[in-house]
């Protein structure tokens, strides 16, 4: 291996933080898909219960896509990272001729 490392654990940590919030995200956004809100009587009230509902599970969603994709680019930085380590260490493996290059 060459000199260029960094902890393979760094990865991981971040894959699974953002993996975690991805699954409570979704989590919240069934809970708030499930509002009832005719539990608070008057129609226009149960109305604006709805509406608020919807807007938030609908950004809660969009805040799940992005932590998806934030996963996607953690897995894709980490196999890229670890090619051009192995592309490194293979270069530092050429044996130099006696003049030095």
């Amino acid at each position: 291996m060459s000199d260029l490392r960094i902890s393979g654990t760094i990865f991981e940590d971040l894959r699974k933080t953002f993996s975690s919030i991805s699954d409570r995200m979704a989590t919240a956004r069934r809970t708030v898909g499930n509002t009832d809100g005719s539990v608070v009587g008057e129609a226009q009230l149960v109305e604006e219960v709805h509406d608020f509902a919807d807007e938030w599970k609908y950004g809660i969603k969009q805040l799940g896509k992005h932590t998806e994709n934030a996963v996607k680019m953690i897995d894709e930085i980490g196999k890229t990272f670890d090619k051009l380590d192995q592309e490194l260490a293979e270069t530092l493996k050429v044996p130099k001729n006696k003049t030095g290059k």
